[in-house]
């Protein structure tokens, strides 16, 4: 039986990923910091190993003894209080985590970057994995940290000829967002009316499950060096809110709000977050980054990997069900 390591398995993707493992017969260890949630592991065999992206003796520790390695964690936040923290986790503990990796041996790689590190075209049709992104048009602290860490994992594959494959997910949608994730709030904030408005942005939406799926696909069929985006449909914001509202049986009326309204309201959101040290639900970058249409296409995917996904709203259902049943909109 191959025995894979799993990083970030008590997050949202990392635990599908997990999941997806273990149905095809991998016997699984993870990787869990030692104050970290743990409800995603539970009733779960696995094997639970506690140390830290940014303690490289106990990244040289987990994966001693493993034959692959599903680099799925990261610092997901829209805002931070200190940025260096994000780069510490994204960027320097990938570098520590892939080089332990090919110290020990391991046979295969899947590093989880994101869509993120891709460009946007901009008249709104879907980006591909060509689509260059230049470093200064990118906003956000994730975002960038995302690209550097993809950067350098692209220069270690290339060094030392690593068996390692890149994936670049959308943006995953559906059950056990235990946080939740800054897309899931907008499914949660939904459902309890808390968005009363949307601006005219979009986003590629995929069900969690079947972007796990794609990483099990890279493993089995991915070329080493190469990197593949695992998406969904492209669906306008409002799309999206209307269609939750379908599900939830609600119907609202929504204002647009333009993007230069948005911003002096983002502003007062992030200043008021540096006192309460809570995400704001509006930041200057995600405003920013709402001017163009996040649509990407994974026709390579599909084409290199057999990728396949189910419709959007069905990730949407799935998620709205599982908000419901866990008392998230109480």
């Amino acid at each position: 039986m191959t025995k894979s390591l799993v990083t970030g398995a008590t997050g949202f993707l990392g635990s599908a990923v997990m999941r997806c493992l273990l149905a095809a017969g991998h016997e699984v260890r993870v990787l869990v910091r030692p104050e970290s949630d743990r409800r995603n592991l539970e009733n779960f065999s696995v094997e639970v190993f506690e140390g830290d992206l940014r303690s490289h003796q106990s990244l040289k520790n987990a994966v001693r003894g493993c034959d692959n390695l599903f680099h799925v964690a990261a610092d997901y936040r829209l805002w931070v209080p200190d940025p260096a923290t994000m780069y510490e986790i994204n960027v320097n503990g990938t570098r520590d985590l892939i080089l332990a990796a090919q110290e020990s041996g391991i046979q295969r790689i899947v590093y989880t970057s994101s869509v993120a590190t891709l460009g946007l075209n901009a008249d709104g049709s879907p980006a591909n994995e060509d689509t260059p992104a230049e470093f200064t048009r990118i906003l956000g602290h994730y975002k960038r940290s995302k690209y550097q860490a993809e950067e350098l994992v692209k220069q270690l594959t290339d060094e030392h000829q690593l068996p390692l494959v890149i994936v670049n997910p959308s943006t995953p949608i559906g059950p056990n967002d235990v946080r939740p994730t800054p897309t899931g709030r907008i499914v949660l904030d939904t459902l309890t009316g808390r968005m009363p408005a949307y601006v005219n942005t979009g986003l590629n939406i995929a069900h969690v499950d079947d972007i796990a799926y794609g990483h099990l696909l890279a493993f089995q069929h991915g070329k080493p060096g190469e990197r593949y985006i695992l998406g969904g449909d492209n669906m306008t914001l409002l799309e999206i809110l209307q269609v939750i509202d379908a599900i939830n049986g609600t119907r609202r009326n929504r204002i647009n709000i333009p993007i230069g309204i948005m911003l002096p309201m983002a502003w007062l959101m992030e200043k008021a977050a540096t006192f309460t040290r809570t995400e704001p639900r509006a930041t200057l970058d995600s405003i920013h980054m709402a001017k163009k249409l996040m649509f990407f296409s994974s026709a390579k995917a599909k084409r290199e990997l057999g990728y396949q996904h189910r419709p959007a709203v069905a990730a949407l259902e799935d998620a709205v069900r599982w908000f419901k049943e866990n008392n998230y909109c109480n």
